[in-house]
């Protein structure tokens, strides 16, 4: 209400019925003799003054009280009750600033509740979505945002995830379904298998049908069956050969062999070599199932690429001078840290420098490169933000290793990072190795956000690549920051 509101011709029309019983009493006097005309006309001229300075008072107060409910009405804050001339003005006045101060505690006390309730939903690690019923997401938790985009809420939810499956999950329950609860993958940027729950919600500010949508990751738990799996197939084949020499020796040493020295010295050799390879294999697989494990966790420490490298180069200088192996490191000094696990990324670089002097030729240079680039194309930096709610890299870290080795065949290399896959597995086994060690460095370069690039040629050599980002001045701050 607004002083316009208020019309002055219903003052004037409370005036005259004021005025309309003095004015009959007069009158009544007037015409059988007992008044003076004059004294008549003076006593209502009086009383009429009266009413107009009465009237002229409520129409102020009442403008007052107008202009001040306005306020009330459009301030933020408590406003401060106005001066009027009545005590019933005063009344109304002091009632609505009361009124205002309860109104305000009780919005103060919502808004907090409210605050609380979506920090409490935006805390959830789990994604949550609430889709209206043209599938439109409505709201969206921080999780779900940093998985899918800050611009989801207000879009069609197919834009956000073009699972079949779980879009159908969707219209199913929007048309009066049961909760339903499918199964999806995310294969970027490193692969997750999440379970999409969807079941019915009511909110009186959507209209019609809507449903909750949570996401949970069950990547653990898929990873930890296919684990199991793939632990009791490749290690029972990988396993089946050394124990069935360790057997066969055994019972010749048991039997035929048992007083045959030179016999039981060599058997005992071989049977060392099978048990360290054994052991070695258990060794990789037990390795291979912890990285598994973190595999969708990015690290949040700093690691300093150049340092690592000098380390895992002299830890290996003596293995490399028994192959008359020469290693030499190229690159720039004053590298700029990534974001990573420096534990994890010194077993990369040292499986990948060992297997360069092991499949290398004898005399010839192992060169591990570091230099900055541009993300490599097809890399997790250069299609997604390497962590929730930060920047993208805008450059790369480049450690490269070259040997002069024999080469791989172009055939082979889409393959060399798969468990227990070998060119030469004849040859592999000969010097020691497991099958396992590109499988390592795939999945550690995998949580790491980069990407291992293999490029070789028959008869020249072979360089492996591996790209990661550079670690941005938000995630620099923050490490130093916690490292305080």
């Amino acid at each position: 209400m607004s002083w316009r509101d208020i019309r002055p011709v219903r003052f004037i029309m409370i005036g005259v019925l004021l005025l309309a019983p003095t004015a009959v009493l007069l009158l009544s006097l007037v015409l059988p003799g007992l008044l003076d005309p004059g004294f008549a006309l003076a006593g209502f001229a009086l009383v009429t003054a009266a009413v107009v300075v009465v009237l002229r008072m409520i129409m102020a107060d009442s403008r007052t009280l107008a202009d001040y409910a306005d306020r009330v009405a459009d301030a933020g804050g408590l406003v401060p009750p106005p001066e009027v001339r009545s005590t019933s003005a005063e009344v109304i006045a002091g009632a609505i600033a009361r009124a205002q101060q309860r109104w305000l505690i009780r919005e103060q006390a919502a808004g907090a509740d409210a605050a609380a309730s979506i920090a409490v939903i935006d805390a959830l690690h789990d994604p949550l979505m609430l889709i209206d019923s043209g599938r439109r997401v409505v709201r969206a938790n921080s999780a779900a945002r940093s998985l899918f985009g800050e611009r989801m809420v207000g879009r069609e939810l197919a834009v956000s995830l073009r699972n079949p499956t779980l879009l159908d999950a969707v219209a199913g329950v929007l048309a009066g379904g049961a909760s339903r609860s499918v199964e999806m993958v995310l294969p970027v940027p490193v692969e997750r298998t999440l379970q999409a729950r969807v079941k019915p919600f009511r909110l009186d500010t959507v209209e019609g049908p809507a449903v909750l949508l949570t996401l949970h990751d069950i990547t653990l738990l898929k990873r930890s069956e296919q684990m199991r799996a793939d632990f009791v197939a490749n290690a029972s084949h990988e396993l089946r050969t050394p124990l069935a020499a360790l057997i066969g020796f055994i019972e010749t040493l048991r039997g035929p062999a048992r007083d045959d020295a030179e016999a039981r010295d060599r058997f005992l050799g071989i049977m060392f070599e099978q048990s360290n390879r054994m052991s070695r294999l258990v060794n990789d697989l037990l390795s291979l199932s912890r990285i598994e494990m973190d595999e969708h966790t990015p690290p949040t420490g700093l690691a300093d690429l150049g340092t690592i490298v000098r380390t895992v180069v002299t830890g290996l200088e003596l293995r490399a001078a028994a192959r008359k192996v020469k290693l030499k490191i190229d690159g720039p000094g004053g590298l700029p840290p990534v974001q990573g696990d420096e534990d994890q990324l010194a077993q990369v670089f040292q499986n990948l420098i060992d297997n360069a002097i092991k499949y290398g030729k004898e005399q010839t240079e192992v060169t591990v490169s570091l230099a900055l680039c541009e993300p490599a194309p097809g890399s997790a930096a250069a299609a997604l933000p390497l962590l929730p709610g930060r920047h993208r890299a805008e450059r790369m870290l480049r450690v490269s290793v070259t040997d002069r080795g024999e080469g791989i065949a172009r055939t082979h290399l889409p393959r060399l990072t798969e468990r227990f896959y070998r060119v030469d597995p004849a040859r592999s086994r000969a010097l020691g190795g497991t099958g396992l060690g590109l499988a390592i460095v795939k999945h550690i370069i995998n949580r790491h956000r980069g990407r291992l690039t293999i490029d070789s040629e028959v008869g020249k050599g072979s360089t492996f690549a591996v790209h990661l980002p550079v670690a941005t001045e938000e995630v620099v701050a923050a490490a130093r920051a916690a490292a305080q």
